[in-house]
């Protein structure tokens, strides 16, 4: 796995060149913008695993590319299930990564007719898949845009923006939008302990597309909300339930306990490839536990004593009761729920 320089100007997380996938490396901004080089499926879940590629929409459309890389070592069957048992096992909560896996394997594992083309089959698959979640982007931006016209002021966790998914991204691509449109006034940033994801990413993209906003601790969020500095809260999603519980970065559920007790709409934006009908609500959903030492440092610095325990969810559950809203690119779902998540269009 080669690393070469990242463009500064230009936010494109992966671009797949017909040999190799280049990724922004994220876990070196804002301070170090390089593109990692990767050439196996064991590179891809490699980069999965630590961050490097991170967003569920965004591992989903890497796994497929993870896949046509190897297919184009060795097109055999046997090839197409190892390199998607590595590519499955990356990461256990966002099930965009599953369900890209899943999209590639039905595409290709039946190409044994004679002249049968598997790796052209995944490349093909896997074009797809990137450009309907680009397009899902889109659609995204449009309807959550349309829902949040009257709330100038924003507050986001995590990332949600290109660095996530294909395209503009989701929650983020919606204050995008609204800023387009001459709809937002200010955008507040959670840092996103314990990798600062907001603070490294999410103010960087912010930075890039030149929208105004302060960055705060993930503490000062419930009391912000509270003393009236926000109209809407506006997050992505790792994994929608059946009954519409939303899995997504730690920290959220507590936004919409605030939110809700603020009377301030509480939105979730994610492309309808993260709804898992198959997973029947919150309590289902493996909730993944990273290494502890991510809590007891920060960018590399020890910030405990060397004995200090810690323990590191990445990910909390928000039930479905607290959400106003989920926007996907087929339009927005109001208090989801499980008939109204399946009534969603295919």
């Amino acid at each position: 796995m080669a690393t070469t320089r990242a463009t500064p100007a230009s936010v494109v997380a992966l671009r797949f060149d017909g040999t190799t996938l280049s990724a922004i490396d994220q876990t070196g901004l804002p301070w170090d913008e390089r593109r990692l080089e990767l050439r196996t499926a064991e590179d891809v879940a490699a980069a999965i695993r630590r961050l490097a590629i991170r967003g569920a929409p965004l591992i989903g459309v890497a796994a497929a590319y993870g896949i046509v890389l190897e297919l184009a070592r060795e097109p055999s069957l046997e090839t197409l299930e190892r390199a998607c048992a590595v590519l499955r096992g990356a990461r256990p909560t966002a099930v965009n990564l599953a369900w890209a896996v899943d999209r590639m394997h039905e595409a290709v594992r039946n190409r044994n007719e004679p002249g049968g083309d598997r790796m052209n089959a995944a490349l093909d698959e896997a074009r797809r898949i990137e450009a309907e979640e680009e397009a899902a982007s889109g659609a995204i931006a449009a309807h959550g845009a349309d829902l949040l016209a009257d709330a100038p002021r924003i507050l986001t966790h995590c990332n949600t923006g290109a660095l996530a998914a294909p395209g503009r991204g989701t929650a983020l691509a919606v204050i995008a939008e609204l800023a387009e449109r001459g709809r937002l006034r200010h955008v507040l940033a959670t840092e996103s302990r314990p990798l600062l994801q907001g603070a490294r990413l999410t103010a960087y993209e912010l930075s890039h597309l030149n929208i105004p906003h302060e960055l705060i601790v993930d503490s000062a969020a419930a009391g912000l909300i509270a003393s009236g500095a926000v109209d809407a809260v506006i997050v992505g999603c790792d994994r929608v339930a059946a009954n519409g519980d939303v899995a997504n970065k730690v920290g959220t559920y507590g936004l919409a306990l605030a939110a809700h007790a603020a009377g301030i709409p509480f939105v979730v934006a994610g492309p309808t490839s993260t709804i898992d009908l198959n997973t029947p609500d919150g309590a289902h959903i493996a909730i993944e536990e990273r290494d502890p030492e991510e809590v007891g440092s920060v960018a590399g610095q020890r910030i405990t004593q060397e004995h200090t325990r810690c323990r590191n969810p990445a990910f909390d559950v928000t039930p479905a009761a607290l959400i106003t809203a989920l926007v996907t690119e087929r339009g927005i779902v109001r208090s989801p729920s499980s008939d109204a998540l399946a009534a969603i269009p295919k």
